[in-house]
């Protein structure tokens, strides 16, 4: 008797648990309109090949027309499968990150998988806490965007859910693929850029992390190349437009030494946009006075009152790459890890030429 109260009260609650309200359409009342078993349209909903074409329509139809929505936590206790995946990012605010995240979710929503983000900023702790957080979720994969500030969690994590690295060469862990942009090559074209045009005192603002060494490696292999090491200048920077702006102000004021620089090579786009401030505040013209090129190709460089010149790494493609790594990485978790490279390009625009004359 109290079974039936309480299955009363439940009706009389009805959808979205309102009092009076309307029930929500089930699965068995699919099956009644359509005239057929609950197990036949639950194959239907798993798209098996085990139903005719004439009970699948007769099915759909019904499905249609009551209104009917599949119970997607149900449904993912059955087939152990979340059909999401948790993306993993370091700081939101860059764009770099929009159009990875545009080439990840392109392909990964073409096979029915939908991305749950993270933003590791807002934890010191981020790769481990939001790594085991996306785990509870039940998530059916794991990406991890960029530079992490902790990733210690991260191998017990990729030891359970297949994991990829997209945008960075660390950590190397077994059975995680990386893609990532070619960083040390992209370095060398913007500097060989710079040379070409006759600079030869060439600052670079540095970045953090791997990304940040192997550009930062590129550069000092470019101008150590064609003898220009000795009046090469490297400042350290954070990747942020503040940090790319002091730096810069370091750089033009004198503040380390030397003479200025005629041609800066930011990290990223942002750090360049501060370094493109620093140069305006001090009354510098880009780029008759001073040139700089940046990184990433985000939209900040294609806004058309600052048009900088920035290395193209391809960030659509490296997300789209990382989606494809991780399709097969479900398919086969114990295939050995793969690390693989995108090729970046420089992209011209209008914030370098020729270095002034004396």
């Amino acid at each position: 008797m109290e079974r039936s109260n309480e299955r009363t009260a439940e009706e009389e609650r009805g959808a979205g648990g309102r009092p009076g309200g309307p029930r929500p359409p089930t699965i068995r009342g699919v099956a009644e309109r359509a005239g057929v078993s609950k197990s036949l349209v639950s194959l239907v909903l798993q798209d098996s090949p085990r139903v005719s074409a004439a009970k699948r329509q007769a099915v759909l139809d019904a499905i249609d027309e009551l209104g009917y929505r599949p119970n997607a936590a149900a449904r993912s206790l059955v087939a152990r499968r979340t059909h999401t995946v948790g993306v993993l990012l370091n700081d939101m605010r860059n764009p770099w990150f929009v159009e990875v995240l545009d080439g990840l979710n392109s392909l990964l929503q073409a096979h029915g998988l939908r991305m749950l983000i993270a933003d590791g900023r807002l934890d010191h702790r981020a790769g481990q806490d939001f790594a085991r957080t996306f785990q509870e979720l039940r998530v059916d994969g794991l990406v991890v965007v960029g530079t992490l500030p902790d990733t210690d969690g991260l191998a017990e994590v990729a030891g359970r859910l297949p994991t990829v690295i997209a945008g960075n060469h660390e950590p190397r862990l077994p059975h995680v693929d990386i893609v990532a942009n070619d960083d040390e090559r992209g370095a060398r074209l913007a500097t060989e850029h710079l040379i070409a045009l006759g600079h030869r005192r060439i600052a670079h603002l540095t970045g953090h992390g791997l990304v940040g060494e192997l550009r930062r490696r590129g550069f000092e292999a470019a101008v150590r190349a064609h003898g220009l090491d000795a009046s090469a200048a490297v400042e350290t920077g954070d990747g942020t437009e503040e940090g790319g702006y002091r730096a810069a102000v370091r750089l033009l004021t004198g503040a380390r030494g030397g003479e200025r620089p005629t041609a800066v090579f930011a990290f990223n786009d942002i750090s360049c946009v501060g370094a493109l401030s620093a140069a305006q505040e001090l009354g510098l013209d880009v780029p008759t006075d001073l040139s700089l090129v940046g990184y990433d190709n985000t939209y900040l460089a294609r806004i058309r009152h600052l048009w900088l010149n920035s290395v193209n790494n391809v960030s659509h493609e490296v997300g789209r790459r990382a989606a494809r790594c991780l399709l097969d990485r479900m398919a086969h978790p114990d295939a050995p890890a793969a690390h693989r490279l995108v090729t970046p390009e420089l992209e011209i625009r209008g914030s370098t030429a020729p270095p002034p004359t004396a």
